[in-house]
């Protein structure tokens, strides 16, 4: 029997979790070898990665928890097992995401959701780590804040939305703000690091993670070990608008569906997140995705998701009891916008004669910008 290496939880509680098929066993994902065998939470909260052979399409013995160590880097899929060395399995083949009855009495699913978001947080603080804040002053990383006690740093071009709305928010909860002013250049350093990092070049993606890098590489230098964020908060509670409208970018025909279609998305999302944390040395740190705070957030009914009138409110509601309500109520924008770094990486793009007339001009760019790179290391 070989040696468990495994990220997120101890041995113990995972092969619990392997026996009784618990899916949610209270933590906050994991992920690695275990007796000979592959496995990954259902919420794909720990990357883990495969070398796949593209003439038989089975994966190697070789795997990793970062894509820059294989050849030929593929996802192991949320919530399988599989003995090391055969073929990937189905997602959700072991562990499956609960659909349990919603709770009847609202009042009853808002305490629940507090009392899961407060376990979260206490998990947070029992370990000895010094803990920041990547802080956008929205309700999600405020509600972390107010819970973490915890040091707020926002990143973001001097006129953007997140530095303005950051310091509103810090205001009113009564606490200091550390802003990260970016230039162009910060981005033309950082975009081969973190597509490496990553091991994605479409620009969303990067986009995405550029901020978190960027924000991560000065928590770091401030001498701090992990970095906390407000993930998951919007797929687990019904943040977006696509869950209201029932749009094209949805199959669901309910709003229900649509949030539980937004959660299976984060095992795609959430290696990207979570490897670019770890490249600036720290520790990622996402309590809002706690196994207590899945199950409470499954648990919530329907009019505690989203309508037209608000999105999150079972959320919202949990936030006002800790945070002023301009912050509790206050909606956001996607951190790649609210920075402006997707649209400063637009410019930049555009400057190196990457028109926007060419198909995803950008996505050319951030190749353009990691092959230089990888040349110049040689």
């Amino acid at each position: 029997m070989t040696e468990p290496t495994i990220r997120g939880a101890d041995p113990a509680t995972v092969r619990g979790a392997l026996a009784d098929a618990e899916s949610l066993p209270g933590t906050t994902g994991f992920a690695g070898e275990l007796d000979g065998r592959l496995v990954r939470d259902v919420l794909g909260r720990v990357p883990l990665y495969v070398d796949t052979d593209p003439d038989t399409e089975r994966q190697t013995a070789a795997w990793a928890f970062e894509p820059s160590a294989l050849e030929d880097p593929t996802l192991f899929p949320a919530g399988a097992v599989a003995p090391v060395g055969e073929s990937l399995p189905e997602p959700e083949s072991h562990w499956r995401l609960p659909e349990p009855t919603p709770e009847t009495d609202p009042a009853a699913a808002i305490n629940a959701l507090e009392r899961a978001v407060r376990t979260a947080s206490e998990a947070v603080t029992q370990d000895d780590r010094d803990v920041a804040v990547a802080f956008s002053g929205g309700v999600d990383s405020a509600l972390v804040a107010e819970l973490l006690d915890a040091p707020l740093y926002v990143v973001g071009f001097p006129d953007s939305h997140d530095v303005e709305a950051a310091r509103t928010a810090a205001d009113a909860m009564g606490r200091d703000l550390t802003v990260v002013d970016l230039e162009p250049a910060d981005l033309e350093r950082a975009v081969p690091e973190v597509a490496r990092a990553i091991g994605r070049t479409n620009a969303m993606d990067v986009q995405i993670a550029l901020p978190l890098y960027l924000v991560g590489e000065r928590v770091a230098a401030d001498g701090f070990d992990a970095l906390a964020v407000g993930q998951g908060a919007d797929e687990l509670f019904g943040g977006y608008e696509k869950v209201v409208h029932l749009d094209h970018r949805v199959d669901a025909e309910t709003v229900r569906g649509a949030v539980r279609e937004g959660i299976r998305s984060l095992p795609d999302q959430l290696p990207r997140d979570v490897l670019t944390i770890e490249a600036t040395g720290l520790e990622p740190v996402a309590p809002l995705l706690h196994d207590a705070v899945v199950a409470a957030a499954l648990r919530l009914p329907d009019e505690l998701l989203a309508d037209e009138d608000e999105r999150k409110r079972g959320f919202r509601r949990v936030a006002a009891r800790y945070l002023p309500a301009e912050v509790a109520n206050r909606d956001k924008k996607a951190v790649q916008y609210g920075s402006l770094v997707a649209r400063e990486l637009d410019r930049l793009a555009r400057q190196a004669g990457y028109k926007r007339r060419m198909d995803d001009h950008v996505t050319k760019y951030v190749a353009s910008l990691l092959e230089d790179a990888e040349t110049a290391a040689e």
